[in-house]
């Protein structure tokens, strides 16, 4: 039995939460399909109706990592103006920047090093896929050598 909150009603049993709403998950399935396409205007739209700019889905991945891994510099650059954190890594590890870096996504790259990304976070970081790659001009925009 859920014990009631003070000053609200019971609390709502676990298939009510939200994140077993199917409605809920049918929306959040939409959203990562919008950054994985790179829907720039609708992707910002949800997200200035409140869903979450750091929503992240089974695997860890946000927003922000399916825009980047999949080159849509206009999605990145907006789910950064609202408050996606640029080094939060999935389950995995990866940053977004690091995604980038190996998907050769030089303008997503560049949105991501202008927000501030960290060259250095995540494993393997986006320094050492560049040095993976032999990615020169890269590892000179981070500063690594």
């Amino acid at each position: 039995m859920n014990e009631p909150t003070p000053g609200q009603g019971p609390a709502p049993a676990a298939d009510q939460e939200p994140a077993h709403d199917p409605e809920v998950l049918q929306l959040a399935s939409q959203v990562f399909d919008l950054a994985r396409r790179g829907d720039t205007d609708r992707l910002a739209a949800y997200v200035d109706a409140g869903v979450p700019a750091n929503l992240t889905n089974d695997r860890g991945d946000t927003l922000l990592m399916l825009a980047a891994y999949h080159g849509h510099a206009p999605a990145v650059r907006a789910l950064l103006e609202r408050g996606a954190e640029p080094d939060r890594a999935n389950d995995r590890g990866q940053t977004p920047l690091a995604g980038a870096v190996f998907k050769g996504e030089d303008d997503v790259v560049t949105a991501l090093v202008e927000a501030g990304a960290d060259p250095e976070a995540g494993a393997p970081s986006a320094v050492d896929t560049a040095r993976m790659f032999g990615k020169d001009g890269l590892l000179e925009l981070f500063g690594a050598r």
